[in-house]
């Protein structure tokens, strides 16, 4: 059985009015920023149980395993906390080299310029290959 004192650091994150917190993963090897997702107070702990990434998501209303479709996990190596406390930084690394649904290496690939967005990061793998396991 787990003590409640075991699991007073989860309360020290201020989380959202819906219990939430923002989620960045960034490459523990190369820093990039791949993605930013949501977190709740059992994410977390999952999270931190299970040695890879677990969200919640807002569009599904449930719990989310990084990879559970795909096979793209993310193994999380460091979890750091802001100095606000209301924002994660999860340091990982990316299997498969994918963080997006797209098939790209981050879901940072579009750039703002003078005409708009324009995508600056090519595709690794049709999402159809990905997804129609």
């Amino acid at each position: 059985m787990v003590q409640v004192d075991e699991l007073e650091w989860l309360e020290q994150v201020n989380w959202n009015a819906d219990g939430l917190a923002p989620a960045i993963a960034q490459d523990y090897s190369s820093g990039r920023v791949l993605t930013l997702a949501w977190m709740n107070r059992e994410a977390l702990q999952l999270t931190c149980a299970e040695g890879r990434a677990v969200y919640w998501s807002r569009s599904r209303g449930r719990l989310w395993r990084k990879g559970e479709q795909s096979g793209h996990v993310q193994e999380v190596r460091e979890i750091r906390l802001d100095c606000d406390r209301d924002a994660l930084l999860l340091l990982v690394d990316q299997r498969g080299g994918i963080a997006c649904h797209t098939g790209r290496e981050s879901c940072f690939y579009l750039r703002k310029t003078a005409a708009g967005w324009e995508e600056a990061d090519p595709v690794i793998k049709d999402p159809a290959e990905i997804y129609d396991k």
